[in-house]
């Protein structure tokens, strides 16, 4: 019962998230919004993985947020200075 909270309240995240990335005013603002969207899903995908008890979900929000990390320092340094 308590994970469908979690997931009504992750999805309330991603859609307010989503919502700042189609109106945020600048670059920076859109880059925050999918950087943020890309955190809840990998909470979402650990709340997954403790739900239906399955290590393989852990495994992938692992490799999830290292790529998200890699995406967020490369939109970063592209809005900072270009490539």
């Amino acid at each position: 019962m308590e994970e469908i909270v979690f997931l009504v309240i992750i999805g309330a995240g991603v859609i307010l998230c989503l919502l700042r990335m189609i109106k945020g005013p600048t670059a920076p603002d859109r880059a925050v919004a999918v950087d943020t969207v890309s955190t809840v899903t990998t909470a979402l995908l650990v709340i997954l993985g403790y739900t239906f008890k399955r290590s393989i979900y852990l495994d992938v929000s692992l490799v999830y947020a290292v790529l998200t990390f890699i995406g967020a320092v490369a939109i970063a340094r592209y809005l900072e200075r270009g490539i």
